[in-house]
């Protein structure tokens, strides 16, 4: 790895955590009601409350919090499911595009409202303006604002005690849409705009290409049908091809809020690798540095609103560490080349003249430093979006992103997602050096016991299993095996590497998989949806459960959990957990590969 891409590494990382912190200020003053900005938003958000019925001075239990989630992201599907089937016959549709198939749009739905924004689809010529804007765009806000409003209630469950409520979910779900998510994404469009990201309503439009292409296509009779030759063969004629039909639409509105929200989900079929979504560095950066921001800010949040900061700051640097451990690994993995290449005298070294390392795959917009930053903080926080093809990296490139994903999406991780899985971890990890000194557990003033730990262990263990039984269907059925387009290793990756994004929720893949059959549309709406409730429940369980017990005062036996010891025990429960699960299936896919590279065959 060159100084370049380190100091590009680096920069990017203190840019972030230095924002981080106003910006936590911002979160916190909102979600505890401080905000001076709730005074000027007062009128809108009592009249929202009028229109929906909800007293917003009555809070929940964690049961009525959990079925209120559920509830309103069950209704947001349907409500979407429904707008794709009838989309050839709305207004704000001026391609005419039709209805979705029913697996489709069952898959879709599930999708967005799970934050995973996994799109098996061409958007461009399957997804109308209206749809784009009244269902997709409107679900990357709802579903970003469930994931932070269920990590501030399980923080306020660590917050309270003696507690037998942890809010009002509509209360919350409103003032994070309103206050958080509504201006960061105006604020981002416009900047994006200002470079070139499109918003637009007008229809696609054909321009003349700047030379003439041909292409072989069937020769038709006066009724349409082919003509064919006395052979039985059908005849062909070389077709002059002079314009090429450009795709418009109102991208940045949608950009801005699928960063920020960590939702991912392209408004092209080239994401962020498209010039109409991303057309500079400064575009890239923006978008790479949206995607952590919210996540980093709320891990300070933690430590302000349980008035501990030390203890936000520990989770917040266990995460940098193993993000910036993962960056520079992936850089130094795709600026390294193909060792394959270098045996036949390719040089694949950087210099004045070429960027060197393995350029398949990556934007020369961008180069390799800003592929790898985006690759890592797209899989790490839970995103999905990408600016280069996943499909071609090299198989320790592919890696990171893989192991990001399975480790539960929890360095940095979706917006509030990541905190709430991260969190679970730092119960685990209590637990543990608990049973090592032979103390009941305890986590910023609260006992850990049974319950919780069985609410944890439901947490970790739920994803793994939607993985790794989703894969194994899929490689034993004929029907999954169909969609691999690489026999051998690195098939197998392409398939853990989708039921990997969807169970975790974060919708990028390695794009040599055909996912757009029944078959695989069945099989990841389920692993999505389980996903991502599967785990929100008990978080809220664990969260109802701490607001009841008291604090606890801190003793000469308390294990602290704000230095360096607890960062280096908290990454270790991270790494040892979550990777080891998968280390089977990872030897099969990438470390395979890896060998057979080495090897170069």
């Amino acid at each position: 790895m060159n100084s370049n891409n380190v100091l590009q590494a680096a920069l990017f990382i203190v840019v972030l955590l230095a924002a981080a912190v106003p910006v936590s200020h911002y979160l916190r003053g909102v979600m505890d009601g401080s905000s001076r900005v709730l005074r000027i938003g007062g009128p809108i958000e009592r009249l929202l409350y009028r229109m929906a019925g909800v007293d917003p001075s009555t809070e929940m239990s964690w049961k009525h919090y959990a079925i209120a989630t559920i509830a309103f992201n069950a209704l947001g599907a349907a409500f979407l499911y429904v707008l794709l089937r009838v989309q050839g016959w709305l207004p704000g549709n001026p391609q005419q595009l039709g209805a979705m198939t029913v697996d489709g749009a069952f898959n879709t739905a599930i999708s967005f409202v799970t934050n995973t924004n996994w799109q098996d689809y061409t958007p461009e010529q399957t997804v109308g303006y209206l749809t784009q804007m009244l269902g997709l765009t409107v679900q990357n806000f709802f579903s970003a604002a469930t994931g932070i409003v269920v990590v501030i209630a399980l923080i306020r469950g660590f917050a309270r005690h003696t507690a037998q409520t942890i809010g009002n979910f509509w209360v919350d779900l409103t003032r994070v849409t309103l206050y958080v998510l509504l201006p960061m994404s105006v604020i981002l469009a416009t900047l994006l705009m200002s470079q070139g990201v499109i918003q637009n309503f007008k229809a696609y439009e054909d321009v003349p290409t700047l030379q003439t292409t041909s292409y072989a296509a069937p020769k038709l009779d006066a009724q349409g049908n082919p003509v064919k030759d006395a052979k039985g063969n059908a005849v062909t004629v070389d077709t002059p091809l002079k314009t090429q039909t450009i795709a418009m639409g109102p991208v940045a509105s949608q950009e801005a809020i699928k960063m920020i929200g960590t939702n991912g989900g392209g408004f092209f079929n080239g994401n962020s690798a498209h010039p109409f979504e991303n057309p500079t560095p400064f575009s890239n950066f923006l978008q790479i540095f949206s995607i952590l921001i919210i996540p980093a800010a709320l891990a300070l949040v933690f430590g302000r609103m349980i008035s501990d900061r030390k203890q936000g700051v520990a989770v917040l640097a266990a995460m940098t560490i193993a993000f910036g451990v993962c960056m520079f690994g992936e850089i130094g993995a795709e600026q390294g080349g193909n060792p394959a290449f270098t045996a036949l005298h390719v040089d694949q070294s950087a210099s004045a003249m070429q960027s060197g390392g393995n350029a398949e795959g990556k934007e020369t917009r961008f180069g390799i430093a800003q592929s790898g930053i985006f690759t890592v903080a797209t899989t790490a926080a839970s995103c999905g979006a990408v600016a280069n093809t996943h499909d071609s990296l090299t198989p320790i490139g592919g890696l990171y992103p893989l192991l990001l994903m399975q480790l539960g999406e929890v360095i940095f991780g979706g917006v509030g997602s990541g905190l709430y899985g991260m969190l679970v971890f730092a119960l685990l990890a209590v637990f543990v050096a608990g049973l090592m000194i032979g103390r009941t557990p305890e986590y910023v003033g609260k006992k850990i016991e049974a319950y919780e730990m069985k609410m944890v262990s439901i947490v970790v263990l739920l994803t793994p299993l939607l993985v790794l039984v989703g894969t194994s269907i899929a490689v034993l059925t004929e029907a999954g095996k169909a969609g691999i387009a690489n026999p051998g290793p690195h098939g197998f990756s392409e398939i853990l590497y989708a039921f990997s994004s969807a169970a975790n929720n974060n919708g990028s893949a390695f794009a040599g998989l055909t996912v757009g059959t029944p078959f695989y549309n069945w099989l990841t709406a389920i692993a999505m949806w389980f996903g991502r409730f599967g785990t929100i429940v008990p978080v809220l369980a664990i969260a109802g459960s701490l607001a009841a017990k008291k604090r606890i005062g801190v003793t000469g036996g308390t294990l602290p959990t704000h230095g360096p010891l607890f960062v280096v025990l908290l990454l270790g429960t991270v790494l040892l957990v979550g990777a080891l699960t998968y280390v089977p299936a990872l030897a099969l896919g990438p470390g395979v590969e890896h060998l057979m590279m080495m090897g170069a065959h």
